[in-house]
């Protein structure tokens, strides 16, 4: 298949205000698109409005909560009032949480949820129809390494990544006739402010991995996937190698990650 030229896309990107949004909102600029951006912190959208002015592309900034029906709608009535459609939707926004299930409050569950699943999968109902106006349209979701395989005290967030690959797979071949593909990127943990607003966690909460990639890396490799049309790619090798580990040892991966619990909580 022919690769994807960024330049020109009409691109609308959630979660831009820090990390791989904001990474991925100047990466796309760079390379010539249009670009929508949403997230919850307008004086962080005004600084990557200024930081992207003088790029090739155009960034346009609407501050909200992804969760409000309301923006939702304002975001697909501006595609249609000013595009007239839409190339590219990138599902990026997301929260998580940590701690174990037992102990966590009942909305902790419900938080994640919403904001990692339902939100992105309304959001995507109401630009179906814009996509259907695009230019080689695609749904491009930013998901983690944690929805093909599970860990210990994530399960709030685990639970919705599965559910966000799982919805994922299934409109994949329902929009297939239509020409819209449906790809979706799998990284591990990445160094952002992502861990600094976690869902009902203890601020002293740290979340502890074997490795990490900067944000700017994980959005080139997702811009890298959209121009190649790639459905499904875990980025690092550690959760190339997690997700192998479940796959084909799923017990002895069950074992070794009751241990790392253990062993926190003996450290604590």
């Amino acid at each position: 298949m022919a690769r994807r030229r960024l330049q020109g896309l009409r691109v609308l990107l959630t979660g831009a205000s820090s990390g791989i949004g904001f990474c991925m909102a100047k990466q796309l600029t760079l390379a010539g698109a249009q670009v929508l951006v949403t997230a919850r912190r307008k004086d962080r959208l005004d600084r990557l409005i200024l930081q992207t002015r003088d790029q090739h592309g155009t960034l346009q900034a609407i501050a909200g909560d992804l969760t409000c029906a309301a923006h939702r709608q304002r975001l697909a009535n501006w595609c249609q009032d000013n595009w007239h459609g839409l190339d590219v939707l990138v599902n990026n926004a997301g929260a998580g949480a940590i701690g174990p299930f037992e102990q966590a409050d009942v909305d902790r569950l419900r938080k994640v949820m919403e904001i990692d699943f339902f939100a992105p999968a309304e959001l995507t109902r109401l630009c179906i129809p814009l996509l259907k106006q695009g230019t080689r349209p695609a749904i491009l979701n930013i998901g983690s390494v944690l929805a093909h395989r599970a860990v210990p005290n994530k399960s709030e967030y685990c639970a919705a990544k599965f559910a966000l690959r799982g919805w994922a797979e299934s409109i994949r071949v329902e929009l297939s006739p239509l020409g819209i593909e449906v790809l979706m990127v799998s990284p591990s943990t990445t160094r952002s402010e992502f861990f600094d607003a976690l869902v009902d966690t203890h601020p002293d909460t740290k979340s502890r991995s074997a490795g990490s990639m900067s944000p700017q890396r994980v959005a080139e490799l997702a811009l890298k996937a959209l121009v190649h049309s790639k459905r499904d790619m875990v980025l690092s090798l550690g959760g190339k190698a997690l997700v192998a580990m479940g796959r084909w040892f799923p017990r002895m991966t069950d074992r070794f990650l009751a241990s790392t619990v253990k062993t926190r909580n003996d450290s604590n």
